[in-house]
């Protein structure tokens, strides 16, 4: 039987090789304590392109940067990517090992991705803008 569910498909991805290689390393870490999330950060970071720290642009995600995003559940928020350690949800900090962090490494202004919640919903955020910090300690 035909499914009327078309899936959609990822968006193209980007990554430092100093964020890819740090990533790799806490997914691997991580993977004892919640496999399912150390496995989806290792999906994303298979699919990236790999580039030269200096190479990236300012529209693409990464480690420290500030992320405003909206999702088809009608939330509108801005995030600041970061490493669990400094994970806050109460300053919007999120962890880049949570669903929602994992979804967005990588993506550039305006793309969109489904992601997971915890709770199994399925759900889709869209990029809206992208600025990067000059604060070390959130990274």
């Amino acid at each position: 039987m035909p499914t009327t569910q078309k899936k959609l498909r990822k968006p193209a991805i980007a990554l430092t090789k100093t964020d890819h290689k740090r990533l790799s390393l806490l997914a691997e870490q991580f993977a004892e304590k919640n496999a399912d999330l150390a496995d989806f950060l290792l999906s994303e970071l298979e699919r990236a392109r790999i580039v030269e720290d200096e190479r990236i642009t300012s529209d693409v995600v990464r480690m420290g940067s500030s992320v405003h995003f909206t999702t088809d559940l009608g939330e509108d928020r801005e995030v600041t990517l970061v490493y669990p350690a400094k994970a806050d949800i109460a300053e919007g900090r999120i962890s880049v090992l949570t669903p929602i962090g994992s979804a967005l490494i990588g993506l550039k202004i305006g793309h969109s991705i489904d992601w997971s919640t915890r709770d199994g919903r399925l759900c889709r955020l869209t990029v809206k803008a992208v600025s990067q910090s000059q604060d070390a300690t959130v990274r």
